[in-house]
Parts: structure tokens; sequence; C-alpha cells
């Protein structure tokens, strides 16, 4: 059943009862990475895996996220900054407890490539709030290995240097 979640704004990324935040740097430039995950939404189950479908709607000013075992999340996105952040509140979802829910993807510079963080801020009851708080090394490993299948996706094989041992 598709319950609403409390609207929140981009500030709730920081004042959030839990926020759990995870960073990698790829190799691929700022302006690849944010096209992947602010432009080709739909390109988001080739690299992040726990997510099936995402589906863009009103010229990208929402949108639609489905993960593997039935979770559906309708969005609004709260901030489209090319190549610096993408932003998203959930509006509706069928998760269950959850009161609010927003996450927040910033980019910078990292040498020729991308410093990625992600933040994901929710409320909800004390048991919602504690399981998410456990749940943190998952999604941190969940995070990363995005972050890898990311690269990979934008950054073509390099050959080896001669005389190097692969």
């Amino acid at each position: 059943m598709q319950r609403r979640l409390r609207p929140v704004e981009l500030d709730f990324t920081a004042t959030a009862p839990v926020r759990l935040a995870f960073e990698a740097t790829l190799q691929a430039p700022p302006p690849a990475v944010y096209r992947s995950i602010a432009v080709e939404v739909g390109s988001l189950p080739s690299w992040f895996t726990p997510v099936s479908s995402a589906v863009p709607l009103d010229d990208g000013a929402r949108r639609t996220i489905r993960l593997r075992g039935g979770i559906r999340f309708e969005e609004t996105i709260l901030a489209s900054e090319p190549d610096l952040r993408y932003a998203y509140r959930v509006d509706l979802t069928n998760a269950p407890a959850v009161s609010a829910l927003a996450e927040e993807w910033a980019l910078a510079p990292e040498g020729a490539g991308t410093r990625l963080r992600w933040t994901m801020a929710a409320d909800g009851p004390a048991a919602f709030r504690a399981g998410l708080r456990l749940a943190s090394p998952g999604m941190g490993l969940s995070f990363r290995r995005a972050a890898v299948l990311l690269d990979r996706r934008l950054t073509p094989a390099r050959r080896p240097s001669p005389g190097s041992a692969r």
C-alpha cells in the first residue's frame, strides 16, 4: 500500500534524525558522473544493483524507483545542479515505518576524477531509526559496489603499461 511521506526540503539531508553518508573516488570526471546519476536516470539499475527500475517523470522533475524485493518510491527532485549535486525526496512509498526520506548525491572534482558522496536522510519511529543505523554497513557496501560499477561504466578500459604484470 502506497503511503504519503512528510514533505521535506533539501536542508533535511543535513538535519534529519538519521543521516547515512558514504564517499568514493571515481576516475570518471564530474560531468560524466552527474549525467549518469541525474540525466540518464534509466541507467541506474545497470550500476546500482538494488534498483530494478528508474523512470524519470515530468521532464525530470520527478521519478519513480523500484527496488529489487518490491519497494517502490515516487520522488520529487529537490536539486539538480550539473556536476555538483542531485537530490530528491520520497513523496510516496510502500516501504514500512519511514515517515520522511531524502537523498543527496554531491560531486566534487578530485584530480581528473570525482569525489562522490551519497547521503541518505530519514525519519520514522525509534525502531525504524535504529534499524536504519544498523543497516549502515550493508548500505555502505552497496554504495561502494555501485561506485565501482558506475566508474567501470564511465571509464574506458585502460591498456596495461608496457612491462606491467597483468
